[in-house]
């Protein structure tokens, strides 16, 4: 027996070796908290109001497996607010935990695999959840800042040969795999278990709904809630249904240009009220109730390129253009673009930046019966229209479409420990917009200036902290749905992140 055992063990030991000269399995935690002082995020504060202040943090445990014929990856994550919960928990309080990617890439034609010849040179299925980046993350990213980020469960097919990328992408989204439910009506969102009434009383979510509700979480009053006409998916209440994209690229020499075409489609809804009874009072709940069949198509295309001039390629330009036609989620006729240029230069540890971003809205002066409203997609928005999320993010964006003219700079100290940005925004509206009494509105909306500077403790951790100033015209508040005698026309916001993420190689 124990001669048995011995031999067994040897086997073990023999093919853990021969696995470990095939693949490499590696561990990478990450441990994120984030202190925030908001007085003004994402909106103007209110006259009277004061700043809100709160710890939030990421916990991130991945595993990763990597071989000639498969690629893996499992990332558990838990993200919460310091004291959401309770000291001790009840199974009443539900589930804490996510998964926020979970993928398998197979691996069926590479070149490098000394086993035989491959006609291309890496050709790969990936299935899973799993993050969607492309480019400078400006219509597919993994909006890394927010704790959450984001991620989609996604086939994925990847091809590279000859210095060209293709990739093909599907999904297809679904709620419930009841006995008893039939169809494929999808209600798209993550909503929460309760929720105020127009009466201000709270009520259990009404199933298959989502409620429409105000700035203060109440739910409409005569249907019109403040949120209702805001147009982006990006990070808002609708997810799709489902979704297809073909991403295309090619590397010439120090050059890159890239092509997307990406159509998403939204269940169609209905508009619906429940009554609410708490004791004597009586309110409503107003909202979407996606039982209606078919869905609304929107297409998304455009080009991207980075180009270097000169010998020296200090100086790259980024330029690209991307229409957007269908129907928007709502099912309203669009047609809506959007523009970026912008040059860089780099010259040792500095980097100086000069852009101009140019984004579709409606017009109220020429109302043609479509919307002209551009939505960025699933990008990440913190990154190119200013740190303090008032556009494109959650927070929506203004119905007049958007100019972002900025100035950007960077200094990288030596080794990359220390870094320290500064970022100029100048805000304005691309269409005409009227106010409450009729009259036309300026459209400067505002000035951002953002501050970011990080320090490298180890190779285990790094600090960062920044701060945000707004300083916004009138015009703002009524993006904002706000009226201009409640809102301060001045914002801020600062923050201080801690990195902790050491991986372990395991050989």
């Amino acid at each position: 027996m124990t001669t048995y055992n011995n031999r067994l063990i040897l086997f073990m030991a023999l093919l853990l070796t021969g696995l470990q000269l095939e693949a490499q399995l590696s561990l990478t935690a990450q441990i994120r908290p984030r202190f925030e002082v908001r007085n003004g995020f994402g909106t103007l504060p209110l006259k009277g109001s004061t700043p809100a202040a709160f710890m939030s943090q990421r916990s991130r445990l991945a595993i990763n497996y990597s071989s000639p014929k498969v690629v893996l990856r499992y990332a558990l994550q838990d993200v919460r607010l310091w004291g959401q919960d309770a000291g001790t928990i009840s199974n009443a309080d539900g589930n804490r935990l996510g998964t926020h990617e979970a993928w398998a890439e197979l691996i069926l034609a590479n070149a490098k695999d000394s086993s035989g010849s491959s006609a291309v040179d890496m050709f790969s299925i990936r299935v899973g959840r799993q993050e969607l980046v492309y480019d400078d993350q400006r219509l597919l990213g993994n909006l890394d800042w927010l704790q959450q980020g984001r991620r989609h469960d996604a086939l994925v097919f990847k091809l590279m040969d000859g210095g060209w990328q293709a990739d093909l992408g599907l999904a297809f989204n679904q709620h419930t795999d009841a006995f008893a439910y039939n169809g494929t009506a999808y209600t798209p969102a993550n909503v929460s278990a309760y929720i105020k009434d127009s009466r201000g009383n709270i009520a259990a979510t009404p199933a298959g709904m989502i409620p429409l509700t105000n700035s203060a979480g109440q739910s409409a009053k005569n249907g019109n809630p403040a949120l209702i006409n805001m147009p982006s998916t990006n990070g808002l209440n609708q997810a799709y249904k489902s979704m297809q994209f073909i991403y295309g690229a090619k590397k010439i020499r120090e050059a890159k240009i890239s092509a997307l075409v990406f159509a998403d489609h939204f269940g169609r809804y209905t508009n619906d009220s429940v009554r609410n009874i708490s004791g004597t009072d009586t309110g409503y709940i107003y909202g979407r109730k996606f039982n209606a069949g078919g869905v609304h198509s929107r297409i998304t295309t455009g080009l991207q390129v980075n180009y270097p001039i000169g010998s020296k390629k200090g100086l790259q330009l980024i330029a690209g253009a991307w229409y957007q036609g269908g129907k928007d989620r709502d099912g309203l006729s669009l047609s809506a673009f959007m523009t970026t240029a912008s040059l860089n230069y780099s010259r040792k540890q500095f980097s100086y930046t000069a852009g101009w971003d140019m984004l579709s809205g409606n017009d109220a002066l020429d109302n043609d019966g479509k919307s002209h409203r551009f939505d960025p997609l699933y990008g990440t928005p913190h990154k190119f229209w200013g740190q303090m999320d008032y556009f494109y993010a959650g927070t929506g964006s203004a119905a007049g479409g958007l100019n972002n003219i900025y100035l950007k700079s960077k200094y990288a100290g030596a080794g990359k420990r220390f870094s320290v940005s500064l970022d100029y925004h100048w805000f304005a509206l691309l269409g005409r917009q009227l106010d409450k009494q009729g009259a036309s509105l300026r459209k400067y909306l505002g000035s951002e200036i953002d501050l970011v500077t990080t320090y490298s403790i180890n190779k285990y951790a790094t600090v960062e902290w920044g701060m945000a100033l707004m300083a916004a015209g009138k015009s703002m508040a009524y993006t904002k749905g706000i009226d201009p005698a409640n809102a301060r026309n001045t914002a801020s916001w600062s923050y201080l992140t801690l990195h902790i993420k050491p991986e372990h190689i395991f050989k």
